[in-house]
């Protein structure tokens, strides 16, 4: 019963301190709300991104490539969040879900996030690649 009242209390600070930052436009305080062993789950690559660096660039760059990004409505059990989000990329309307678990320490240790329709991220996926190259970072 402890455990369950720390993960949403975890949570809840979380929450406040996420959608503060969504709505600031400043990312800098995104490292520090990531486990150094993070593991983000994108929806073009089949492969997992993992740590800190890798998951804050990508992040930070999505931050950066949507327009207009809102969230509309979120779903917490616990230690994990469901957050509906809408944006645009160039003149593409997309709908997404972003799923996140935080672990004891109130760090995101997983992320995953899940877009429609296609040809929005299709259009994501080629302009993440772009800049995510420029990075450093493997698309």
């Amino acid at each position: 019963m402890a455990e369950t009242h720390m993960a949403e209390t975890h949570m809840a600070d979380f929450l406040i301190r996420w959608h503060a930052m969504i709505a600031s436009g400043d990312s800098r305080a995104l490292p520090e709300m990531l486990a150094e062993d993070v593991e983000f789950r994108s929806p073009f690559a089949f492969t997992p991104y993992r740590g800190r660096r890798a998951v804050a660039g990508l992040l930070q760059t999505v931050i950066q490539v949507f327009q207009d990004f809102r969230y509309h409505r979120q779903f917490v059990a616990n230690d994990s969040a469901a957050l509906e989000f809408s944006a645009f990329v160039g003149d593409l309307s997309l709908k997404g879900i972003d799923l996140i678990r935080l672990g004891e320490d109130g760090r995101i240790v997983e992320f995953e996030v899940m877009i429609r329709p296609a040809n929005a991220l299709l259009a994501l996926g080629a302009e993440m690649g772009k800049r995510l190259a420029a990075l450093g970072i493997k698309p």
